[in-house]
């Protein structure tokens, strides 16, 4: 959420920022800062009158010890008229608070200058391509066929117990899972990040804080209840809230956290969602920080950096793409996006995205840090996957199957206790 003072003071800015989002907030903001200054006239009212009511209430009660009864009740009769008068400028600024609240949700946060225009992954700046595509026989197979041969997946079976996009690991596949999941949060610790397991689920105001609720509320899965509940969409949900209301002394924060993911907006039916290519519950494991605003372009680099790191050593080919203004994230101002080659596909698949939000979550979460004057600033947010497992999965086993097996990476042999799946 864009903060008010921001908005009044780069108005025109980011009118202009915004269309490369396909935004146009001309007028949204011009609605905005006319109720945010009736809101301040409003404010102004409500003091005004509290004040002389305050006066009033103690003429009231020097006229009663004095015994003037009578000039004390002519007084009474105009305190409850302002009394009355106060209550309805307060209903006023409610409404109001309300109706600013509603048109900043709807404002999506301003893209960094660097953001290229375009609508469409053609339009996405590749910055980085890395790895060989490996070279199969020409009877290779893709993950859905080879998770089938090898008795690595159930996907008829996850089917079964909940529904499409509910897929059940077993076996070497289960275990091959784990190890990953290990593996990945190994990676992340053993580069300063403080491991976290998290609740599953997590109340409105946290997916309002992160940026889900209430405009992406019918993406989630909703558990009715005393409160109502939400499976999280992501580990960057109840780990950034960690933070809701906090003044943050040190920086950076560094968090990494497992957790499997729920999201209904699982896609259409196709080729390009068979197996594990798109599902309603996945694995993934998470990296946040929480950092000062000078710094947070300089981490964003080094999360790159970090999560290229894990792909280069599990040899997976790959790519990075900062993403177009159109392809952007409603919350996000800047993301790079991480694609690995699945070979038995002949495809790149998305694996990972890593973002810097600015201050546009903080916002919502009121997470401060104290600047050199003692006055509170807002923090910068950033998150990135590292990694997401159902397309990490497909990939290593396309990539590597060969006559009779599926090699296991040398990264993970480790963790699986195995070297090739036969």
């Amino acid at each position: 959420m864009l903060h008010i003072p921001y908005l009044r003071e780069h108005q025109n800015e980011i009118i202009e920022k915004l269309k490369i989002k396909n935004f146009d907030a001309n007028d949204i903001i011009n609605q905005l800062l006319q109720k945010d200054d009736s809101r301040k006239s409003t404010q102004k009212e409500l003091d005004d009158l509290l004040s002389k009511s305050n006066q009033l209430s103690k003429q009231i009660g020097e006229l009663y010890k004095s015994g003037e009864t009578e000039k004390a009740n002519d007084l009474k009769v105009k305190s409850t008229n302002i009394k009355e008068e106060t209550k309805a400028l307060q209903d006023k600024y409610a409404a109001l608070e309300k109706n600013i609240l509603g048109l900043l949700l709807q404002i999506p946060n301003v893209p960094h200058p660097s953001v290229p225009k375009g609508n469409s992954d053609a339009d996405n700046k590749i910055i980085k391509e890395s790895g060989e595509k490996p070279k199969l026989a020409e009877n290779a197979k893709p993950h859905w066929e080879l998770t089938t041969d090898y008795d690595l997946i159930d996907f008829e079976l996850g089917n079964k117990i909940t529904g499409a996009g509910f897929p059940v690991y077993k076996g070497k596949g289960a275990r091959l899972q784990r190890a990953l999941i290990a593996y990945f949060l190994d990676k992340n610790t053993n580069a300063g990040y403080t491991e976290y397991l998290p609740p599953h689920l997590v109340n409105e105001a946290s997916g309002f804080g992160t940026g889900q609720l209430p405009k992406f509320e019918e993406d989630l899965y909703k558990v009715p209840s005393e409160i109502d509940l939400y499976l999280i969409p992501t580990a960057e949900v109840p780990v950034t809230n960690f933070f809701r209301d906090v003044i943050v002394k040190d920086f950076p924060i560094k968090c990494t956290a497992y957790t499997p993911c729920f999201r209904r907006e699982a896609g259409s039916y196709g080729k390009d969602v068979r197996g594990l290519n798109r599902l309603h519950q996945f694995d993934k494991v998470e990296i946040v920080q929480i950092q000062h605003p000078e710094k947070s372009y300089e981490t964003l680099d080094k999360m790159v950096s970090h999560v290229a790191s894990i792909l280069d050593d599990l040899q997976l080919p790959y790519r990075i793409s900062q993403l177009c203004g159109g392809d952007l994230s409603f919350t996000s101002a800047l993301t790079f996006d991480f694609e690995v080659y699945s070979a038995g596909q002949d495809k790149w698949l998305e694996v990972s995205s890593v973002s810097n939000f600015e201050s546009y979550q903080a916002n919502r979460l009121k997470l401060r840090f104290k600047d050199e004057n003692g006055k509170n600033q807002l923090c910068h947010t950033l998150n990135g996957s590292a990694l997401a497992l159902p397309r990490i999965f497909a990939s290593l086993i396309e990539n590597n199957q060969i006559d009779g097996g599926i090699k296991i990476p040398k990264a993970l042999q480790k963790y699986t206790g195995f070297e090739i799946i036969e």
